[in-house]
């Protein structure tokens, strides 16, 4: 794209968006803008579940949270347990944790209202720029510079950028920038988003359906399905640890929360010890523990290897059978519990 040209592919753009834009249950489509604005709640609630996700994937999630809290003053009033057994497998707890912050700041500090600029948004916890960018645009119509990973591969592709991510964000954000209108700017940043997810895609972009091909630069060169262009990434270490799975007669488990702090930080889970590369082992309590499996799972920065153990034993602090849901645990200790079942026999009902 040249200079000057913003105007023209934008208004393409919005066109195009006004035809096709997806349906989602967050979403106010342009056919319902001129007399619906949308909610901040759910816009705010959908980009936050969103990040690092599917829209497949948090599209039920979106649509349970909002029925079993149909406000964020609602949400603020959750218990944080409850919460986080409905986020569980969204992943990144952290996440959820900064949700109820966030909410109950909004809903006891700011009479349940959001703030409607991108700087006062990025105040709020858990709330960055991009997040702040896309409140402020979809639900206040402030011409936020909105860049996710989507946009990032759109602008980089019309301006034909071949400086390497992450080192080219910054230039690509200022090239988004020229591209976001004053008028439907939250509309553009959805367009944006669209285009990138269904069109502009990161392998096999269907170039001849797109509305802004004409102005594509990468597209003129032949290049576009080769940007963005990523410098390589560093090789994921992996960690080991051991984790224990313990059941009474009645078939009650022994489980523990997590510090608050640190990663799957104030989620249940069962014993275990550090994650590290030379973990030591560290039984909850004496029983006879059998090594049963092995659980691997990989988290954004590591791949990590657990040892299951399992016992049948007694003691204090189990949880009643009937309370424990292991669909309320995070995926790794999912699979852990997985694991567990092949040698906990009988099986508890």
């Amino acid at each position: 794209m040249r200079y000057g040209e913003e105007s023209a592919a934008g208004a393409a753009l919005i066109a195009w968006y006004d035809r096709a834009a997806r349906v989602m249950p967050w979403r106010v489509g342009p056919a319902e803008r001129a007399g619906t604005r949308p909610d901040p709640y759910h816009v705010w609630l959908s980009e936050v579940m969103l990040q690092q996700t599917t829209v497949a994937a948090v599209r039920d999630y979106f649509r349970r949270f909002t029925a079993r809290w149909p406000t964020v003053g609602d949400l603020a009033a959750a218990e944080d347990a409850a919460v986080m057994a409905e986020w569980a497998g969204l992943g990144y707890y952290a996440r959820a944790r900064n949700l109820l912050k966030c909410a109950r700041v909004v809903a006891q500090d700011l009479g349940g209202r959001f703030p409607g600029t991108a700087a006062e948004l990025r105040t709020l916890p858990g709330i960055g720029p991009y997040t702040a960018a896309a409140i402020a645009a979809i639900a206040f119509d402030e011409p936020a510079v909105v860049v996710d990973g989507n946009v990032e591969r759109v602008v980089a592709r019309l301006w034909a950028v071949e400086a390497p991510l992450p080192g080219a964000k910054a230039e690509l954000t200022e090239l988004a920038g020229r591209l976001t209108p004053a008028v439907r700017p939250g509309d553009h940043a959805q367009a944006m988003m669209d285009l990138g997810a269904t069109i502009c895609t990161p392998r096999g972009p269907v170039c001849a359906l797109c509305p802004v091909s004409d102005w594509c630069a990468a597209r003129a060169q032949g290049i576009a399905a080769e940007l963005p262009r990523k410098a390589p990434k560093p090789e994921k270490p992996t960690r080991l640890g051991f984790a224990y799975v313990a059941l009474d007669a009645a078939g009650d488990v022994l489980l523990e929360r997590r510090p608050e702090k640190g990663l799957l930080g104030g989620m249940i889970g069962f014993p275990g010890s550090e994650w590290s590369a030379e973990p030591a082992p560290c039984p909850p309590l004496a029983a006879d523990w059998q090594e049963v499996h092995t659980v691997r799972h990989t988290f954004t920065h590591f791949h990590l290897t657990l040892r299951v153990f399992v016992a049948r034993t007694e003691g204090e602090g189990f949880t009643p059978r009937a309370a424990f849901s292991p669909a309320a645990l995070p995926t790794v200790m999912r699979k852990v519990w997985d694991a567990a079942q092949s040698a906990l026999s009988p099986q508890p009902e």
